[in-house]
């Protein structure tokens, strides 16, 4: 048994798939078809950047979908490998469009323009500047949820990413993050300020998930035949009804990563293997339990070397 994983946003570099890009036609015609689709260039972006580009999250999200996507084809067209036979799949936040697209549930000109539409609605919920995250090392989730509900007269903060053993990630407005961090330096807990430029998985997303409430509607989904599990709340998706829903409510809800994984690992799934731009969910998933399997297909020599029963 093995899982599929796909990686959101902070696994973004610019030259990502370039190799994939050089050596295969088919990864050619897919950044063309998604310049098209955008109406932008965002095979350039990519490949050349410059990284401000890059990183602003309205090309950040189609563009690593773009990446997982193409990486997917690549896996089961070129080198034949059956990923369909996957017995659950898994996408961090944006991830699940990866996902769905590769499995077959959601249009690929369907998930680049609607993560297009995502992205900029996330933006414009709060001001630039006005708002971020912050990673938080060395404690565990019921620490973090302490000390956010017994400081609630001093601030408004919220638990975002629950990815691993020790380390979370909590969304807030920048003065609000600012007396939180007091906080943990007084705690000497470590913390991190992260390079994204709004409060993400939190309330304050209230406004996309409005605009995104509108957009899903609107959209062609089916159920994948491989088991998919929500970030909302770590659960298998039942029916395409559920599964719409999910997705708008994700956008304001925690991101619960731990929680997934340890669920697939609870049905003695330990085999991993991450489609997409960089190893951050792998180190994730190693945190989280000993024989466990990770693979990451970021490189064409990633693929090489796999074997689909390791």
């Amino acid at each position: 048994m093995f899982s599929l994983v796909f990686p959101g946003q902070g696994s973004q570099t610019v030259g990502m798939a370039r190799d994939f890009y050089q050596n295969f036609d088919l990864v050619k015609k897919l950044f063309n078809q998604a310049d098209e689709i955008l109406g932008i260039k965002i095979s350039q972006t990519i490949l050349e950047g410059p990284k401000e580009d890059l990183d602003m999250t309205e090309n950040t999200q189609p563009a690593i979908f773009l990446v997982g996507y193409s990486i997917y084809q690549v896996a089961i067209k070129e080198f034949n490998l059956n990923l369909n036979e996957a017995t659950f799949a898994a996408g961090h936040s944006l991830g699940e469009y990866t996902a769905l697209s590769c499995l077959g549930s959601l249009k690929f000109s369907d998930g680049l323009k609607i993560l297009k539409i995502r992205g900029k609605s996330m933006q414009n919920s709060v001001p630039a500047g006005e708002g971020g995250m912050i990673a938080v090392i060395g404690v565990t989730i019921e620490e973090l949820d302490k000390i956010i509900l017994d400081n609630t007269n001093n601030f408004n903060c919220y638990i975002a990413n629950d990815n691993t053993n020790g380390q979370v990630v909590v969304s807030g407005k920048t003065d609000q993050l600012k007396k939180f961090m007091d906080i943990l330096k007084e705690n000497k807990i470590k913390n991190i300020k992260l390079p994204v430029s709004a409060p993400f998985h939190c309330p304050l997303m209230n406004k996309a998930s409005e605009i995104m409430n509108e957009e899903i509607k609107k959209l062609d989904i089916k159920m994948p035949k491989i088991k998919i599990l929500s970030n909302v709340n770590a659960k298998q998706v039942k029916n395409v009804s559920d599964l719409k829903q999910l997705l708008i409510s994700q956008i304001k809800s925690r991101v619960r990563w731990r929680e997934i994984i340890n669920s697939i690992i609870h049905y003695n799934c330990n085999n991993f293997i991450e489609i997409g731009p960089g190893k951050v969910l792998s180190g994730m998933i190693k945190r989280l339990a000993k024989n466990i399997n990770v693979n990451s297909f970021n490189s064409i020599e990633d693929m090489r070397n796999y074997k689909i029963n390791d």
